[in-house]
């Protein structure tokens, strides 16, 4: 049986983000790790942009944005129930919480991470703007475990590469200082038995590589 073919690159949290999904939905895929600055044909031909993660299913159809490969992954399998379906208002903070973190929060990370390419104003002041949804996050955990519920759901695993990704810009700077409940949930869930396998090292893909399988069975 063809399987789904996953072109991932390990360090980028969407990529991140779409394995994560297909972990926790058991899908059994082949990964393709690329590097960024020689993004293979095959890639390019099923998804012109050339942004990862794309996932190209045994039909042909393409699936190149995280979120989306989350949700057809757990539309698959969702053993755990983190898209949380028979309960509409979970659903709906869900979405919003992910909407924030791709609309709102991203751009900010962006700046804060590559302040150098943002003269316009400083670190600090980056710092500060991302700050506004990391306080909203604080306050969720200030209600469950988790950002929704007292157990990981869709938005936990959705945001997660993003504020680890924040905390690692200025190690100097803990992230408990100012959100202790985030940072705890950070390493609750990096630490996870899920998030290392999905950041296992896989070598650089080319056509003459055997095939590499994620292998989704728990």
């Amino acid at each position: 049986m063809a399987l789904a073919v996953l072109y991932t690159f390990r360090r980028c949290p969407y990529a991140m983000r779409a394995r994560l999904g297909l972990l926790l939905a058991q899908c059994n895929v082949e990964v393709r790790e690329i590097t960024l600055k020689a993004k293979p044909a095959q890639m390019l031909a099923a998804s012109p942009k050339g942004t990862v993660p794309v996932l190209v299913l045994a039909n042909g159809e393409v699936i190149a944005e995280s979120l989306e490969i989350m949700r057809w992954a757990l539309t698959q399998a969702d053993p755990l129930d983190l898209l949380c379906q028979q309960s509409p208002v979970i659903e709906g903070k869900m979405a919003e919480l992910i909407t924030q973190n791709d609309q709102q929060f991203k751009p900010w990370l962006d700046r804060y991470k590559y302040a150098d390419r943002y003269p316009e104003q400083t670190q600090a002041d980056y710092y500060q703007q991302a700050s506004h949804f990391l306080t909203q996050l604080e306050a969720c955990l200030g209600q469950h475990t988790f950002l929704v519920a007292d157990t990981p759901r869709l938005a936990d695993y959705a945001i997660v590469p993003f504020i680890r990704q924040f905390a690692a810009v200025d190690l100097k700077r803990a992230l408990s200082d100012d959100f202790p409940r985030l940072a705890a949930w950070l390493e609750n869930l990096i630490s996870s038995e899920i998030f290392i396998r999905a950041m296992e090292k896989y070598v650089i893909w080319d056509a003459s590589h055997s095939p590499t399988c994620l292998l989704g069975d728990m």
